[in-house]
Parts: structure tokens; sequence; C-alpha cells
């Protein structure tokens, strides 16, 4: 997708890199900063299979919740997530494209998700950590051996990962017009390629 130069970044050069740094000064949480990984990874993942701006949509997912440890989710209040940092990246010269998506993914900000950056956004991101989660209590740890009826199983039981809104995985997916299945074993693609990153490698794949 092609930027306009109203929402074009104007910050030069790649933008992952730069999305990394500002995740790490604004996030000390370990957790918080892979979850941020794993969106980006999904992100990223998409977007090169659609032929999108892998590098914007990757900052994308870094940036999302770069305000959630400070400013907790607040709902309306603008002095909360993700609005803070929001405005944050806007005096920064990131440009509407990355502060509208960021906005989508908060049901609460009146901004709703219509490009495919921010569906998809909206789509991949409780998704990333549900199945990084089914991951973890593998004996394993490993996400190579997460399989989509792990996920489909896992999402049947409400005590597990009782955070993660099941509503909001399956309406995720509906909104990009993809069935369920398709959408979590693109998530887990995308995630093994980060494996390492994301600190679900566990041992290697086995050989098909």
């Amino acid at each position: 997708m092609a930027l306009t130069d109203a929402h074009a970044p104007a910050v030069a050069g790649p933008l992952t890199p730069r999305a990394r740094a500002l995740l790490h000064e604004w996030v000390s949480s370990e957790s918080l900063r892979k979850h941020c990984e794993a969106v980006s990874a999904c992100l990223r993942h998409v977007a090169r299979r659609n032929g999108e701006d892998e590098d914007l949509w990757s900052a994308v997912g870094l940036l999302h919740d770069m305000d959630f440890e400070k400013h907790p989710n607040l709902e309306l209040a603008s002095d909360g997530h993700p609005f803070v940092g929001v405005a944050f990246l806007r005096d920064n010269g990131w440009g509407e494209t990355v502060c509208r998506a960021i906005l989508s993914h908060a049901d609460y900000s009146g901004v709703e998700p219509v490009t495919a950056l921010e569906k998809t956004l909206c789509a991949v991101d409780e998704l990333s950590g549900f199945a990084i989660a089914v991951a973890l209590v593998r004996p394993d740890k490993s996400i190579h051996h997460v399989e989509v009826k792990s996920v489909r199983k896992k999402m049947k039981d409400k005590a597990f990962a009782a955070k993660v809104n099941r509503e909001d995985i399956v309406r995720g997916a509906e909104r990009l017009g993809v069935p369920l299945d398709e959408m979590i074993a693109e998530v887990i693609l995308a995630l093994r390629a980060e494996a390492d990153r994301l600190g679900v490698a566990g041992t290697p794949a086995e050989p098909v």
C-alpha cells in the first residue's frame, strides 16, 4: 500500500529499528516486549504474503502497546493507552498511518479498523499471545510443535489464558474475511519464524 505524503512517517530510513528502540525505551517488561515482537512478526508475515510494506507493518506491531506499561488502559481517558503513545508518535513524525493503526486496535478509541493493516493488527493481537501461551504449556515449550487443533482446543478451555477474549480472536478473523483455522495457521507460521527471539523455540522442529 503506497502512502501519501500526509500519511507517510517523517522519520528517515527503516522504521523497524527505530520502533524497536522506542519499544525498549518505553517498556521494561520482557513479557510485554515479547508480545509486541510477536505481533510485529505476525504483521510482517502477512505483509510479505500480501505484498504490503513489511517495514511499516513490522513497526506498527512493535509500537502498538508501547505505552501500556507506563499508562495502562484507562478506556476513554486520554491519558491512558493507546492515546499517550500515539500522541508521542504524532509529535515525533511517525505519520497518521501508524497512529491510526495503533488507535484502531483499542475498541474504545473511537477508531474503527478499516485498512488491511488495521484489520490485521486487530486479528493477530490477541491470537499471537494465545498461540504463544499454548506453546509455553507444552513440555518442550516449542511453537514448532503447536498445531491449529491445539489452539482451537485451548480456546474452548475457558480457564486457560482466561484474560484472552476469544470473541476478539473470532471477530478479528471474520473482519479480515479469513477462516479462523487459516488465521491461526498463519500466526503459528509467523511465530515459528521468530521463535528464538520470542523464547518459544524449544527443541528443534522434527523433520517432516
